[in-house]
């Protein structure tokens, strides 16, 4: 019987502070994660130097809890893997930092993690993946369609040109005067009201893959100050339907496209607005009308970061042979490809 290969991942890459321990990059044993939320909630967005110092509180904690959990050593440890990129930097300096010096003092090899493979590959932590595959990456920070052909192949064919749909959900919850993070109330309220409001959806070149939603948000606020200078009303969940309608909308209707383009076997969602209950709905009722091709969506739990996502992504890597060593430094722009 071959051994099993125990994987620690850890993630710092932006308010979360994460550690969890995988069992051959499947089986979740451990996976902790310390929120900042209501740190960042009074000035309505991430403050890079307020991140950096919560993990630097939070992050010996968190390893040593998601080792207890998991009920082994770290002499029991076959790799560490740690989110070196993209993110903020001061925060992805935590982590990296603790994972050297953890692989340094107890020689266990090393493995930096693009932070966008863990999101995909958090989906295997629910079922095994099959090749080719598309997932599309939806988050604060980004706005992907990858194709995957094997494990550790990564190609963008669509990406977001300006604002991410995170991004937008986020100015858009400002706007309408929502607490810190804004995409779960915009999503709420959504579901309470009508998509009566007239938006754009930025479809952009007729076979591009590509995403904008900067437009969108600029027409929603417009919408709100036009209403404001004739003296009429919006009410706010209608406004929230008819923004997450254009969203939505245009994030299906490309990954359907390129799914059947593509000809994949399985389309994988990811990212922290995979949790958004209006995209996971309209997936789920697209995919219907395409029984040859597996929809996975990923828990709720392992949509926003999470350490396991590292580890899952991190064991692949480990297994294809990669190391990285002792000079392994934060990339706040690390490409996927790479």
């Amino acid at each position: 019987m071959e051994k099993d290969i125990i994987v620690l991942g850890i993630e710092t890459s932006c308010d979360e502070t994460a550690a969890a321990v995988i069992k051959n990059g499947r089986d979740i044993l451990s996976n902790v994660v310390a929120s900042q939320i209501e740190s960042h909630k009074r000035f309505g967005g991430v403050v890079p130097e307020i991140a950096s110092r919560h993990h630097v509180e939070q992050i010996t904690l968190v390893i040593e809890e998601a080792l207890a959990k998991a009920e082994i050593a770290i002499e029991d440890v076959d790799a560490i893997a740690v989110t070196e990129g993209p993110g903020l930097v001061g925060a992805l300096l935590i982590g990296v930092n603790a994972a050297k010096a953890l692989a340094f003092a107890h020689g266990i090899p090393l493995v930096g993690v693009h932070h966008i493979a863990g999101h995909i590959y958090a989906n295997r932590l629910v079922t095994e993946m099959k090749f080719p595959l598309l997932s599309l990456v939806v988050s604060g920070g980004h706005t992907e369609l990858v194709y995957m052909q094997e494990h550790g192949s990564f190609e963008v064919i669509g990406e977001t040109r300006d604002d991410a749909a995170g991004e937008a959900y986020d100015k858009v919850a400002r706007t309408l005067s929502l607490p810190y993070p804004g995409g779960p109330h915009i999503d709420r309220m959504a579901h309470e009201g009508e998509a009566t409001i007239d938006l754009p959806r930025a479809w952009l070149e007729p076979d591009s893959y590509d995403f904008s939603f900067s437009g969108l948000k600029s027409a929603v606020i417009n919408t709100i100050h036009n209403a404001k200078q004739r003296g009429e009303t919006i009410e706010p969940v209608n406004l929230a339907a008819s923004f997450q309608s254009s969203v939505v909308d245009v994030l299906v209707t490309k990954t359907m496209r390129a799914a059947e383009e593509y000809d994949v076997k399985q389309v994988l969602l990811a990212g922290g607005v995979a949790a958004n209950k209006g995209l996971r709905a309209r997936l789920e009722q697209a995919f219907q009308e395409k029984p040859d091709i597996e929809l996975v969506i990923p828990p709720l739990s392992l949509c926003t970061d999470n350490a396991a996502m590292i580890a899952a992504a991190g064991t692949i890597a480990f297994q294809k042979g990669k190391r990285s060593d002792l000079a392994l430094n934060a990339n706040p722009g690390l490409d996927l490809s790479c």
